[in-house]
Order: C-alpha cells, then structure tokens, then sequence
C-alpha cells in the first residue's frame, strides 16, 4: 500500500495546498467604485501580476485534491490510522481561514476595511484554536498507539490507592 512518508508528504501537500487555493481563487477582492491606486488597504496585497493568482490557485487545488485522495484511499484501506483525521481537518480548516482571511485583509477599500478588523478579532483566535487543537491531537496520538494502555491495566491504567470499579 502507501509508506508512512508518503503519507507524511501527502499531509503536508495538503495542508501547504488549501490556502493558497483559497488565496488563489477567491482573487483580489477591491471595491468596484475606484481604481486600485485611490482604494485604502489595511495590509497591501502581495505583487502577484493579474491571473498568476488564480493559476496558482487551481494549481494548489490539484494539489490538495491529490493529498487528499491519497490519504483517503489509505485511511479506507487500512494504511493510516482515522484518529488522524482529527489533526489534519483542524489543519485545513485554518488553512481555509488564513486563505481567505489573507484576502480580507488586503481587500481594497473605501475608508474602513471592517471586515479585516473582524478578521483579526474573530479568525486569529480561531484559527490559533484550531493549531492548538491539532497540535494537541498530534501529540497525544504520536503518544498513544491503539491497545495499549499505559501500566499494562486493560481497563485503562494503574491506579494507586483507587478500586477502578469502586470499593
């Protein structure tokens, strides 16, 4: 079937793919009423010449799209343990916040860019929890393999001075 550093790559492809599909896809998004030279910007976008943003885009979507379908057909088969969905979904999740976050903060507008004020305010912490989950995950899964119980007690662990089912 699959080694475990394809599936590592594949994770990492998909995880560095979904928000610059995002990014790419999503395109700039500047008020229609002025040019670009008299919008106000809260951050200024990066100097990516018209279209390469969507090229790379669609380019990081065939990416995220072959990740994931590598990693599904392995977590059907049997190659990767499921639990490990709860890292990785958390990961693309973000990912799709900072994709499209990235665009409302470098959208051009007229006074006030409100929406990059949320952005802050509402994704950082999300996305902040949504890291700090899978990291969580991650290492209590890179610390507990399927079975075995820490102590050698099949009911789950050594308890000193306790009955585990009461007195």
């Amino acid at each position: 079937m699959t080694n475990r550093g394809t599936l590592l790559s594949a994770a990492a492809v998909l995880v560095a793919a979904v928000p610059v599909a995002a990014w790419g896809l999503l395109g700039q998004q500047n008020s229609g009423e002025l040019p670009a030279s008299q919008l106000d910007y809260a951050f200024q976008p990066l100097g990516v010449p018209d279209g390469l943003d969507t090229v790379l885009g669609v380019v990081a979507l065939v990416l995220a799209g072959a990740g994931a379908t590598l990693l599904v057909r392995a977590s059907r088969s049997g190659g990767m343990d499921k639990r490990w969905w709860g890292v990785l979904v958390p990961l693309v999740m973000a990912g799709l916040l900072v994709g499209v976050g990235w665009r409302v903060l470098t959208a051009g507008v007229i006074g006030a860019n409100i929406g990059a004020g949320l952005v802050i305010i509402f994704g950082g912490p999300v996305v902040a929890g949504l890291l700090l989950w899978a990291l969580g995950r991650g290492v209590w899964l890179a610390n507990h393999r399927p079975g075995h119980r820490p102590g050698g007690d099949s009911r789950g662990g050594q308890w000193t001075g306790f009955a585990p089912r009461g007195a």
